[in-house]
């Protein structure tokens, strides 16, 4: 009896690990997405007001996108080691 109880504690214990993972995953994400956002929606809006320069802004969108998604990728990999 106390075997089975011991085993569906490590069991459960295991479970609870996979949620806090992918909790934290799902939260290390939501930072990120608004980052991504916020760089898209304001490079579109100096797109807009300057036709001109569209070209420098759509470089530096992009690298602030690739920025913000590193973030995003740190994220996932710390909460998959940390995963058992």
């Amino acid at each position: 009896m106390l075997n089975v109880l011991a085993q569906a504690d490590g069991e459960m214990l295991e479970g609870l690990k996979a949620i806090g993972a992918g909790l934290g995953y799902g939260l290390a994400a939501i930072g990120p997405g608004i980052g991504i956002g916020t760089v898209v929606g304001n490079a579109i809006s100096a797109m807009a007001r300057q036709p001109e320069s569209a070209g420098m802004a759509r470089t530096t969108m992009f690298l602030g996108i690739a920025f913000t998604e590193a973030l995003a990728l740190i994220g996932f990999v710390v909460f998959i080691l940390l995963m058992p």
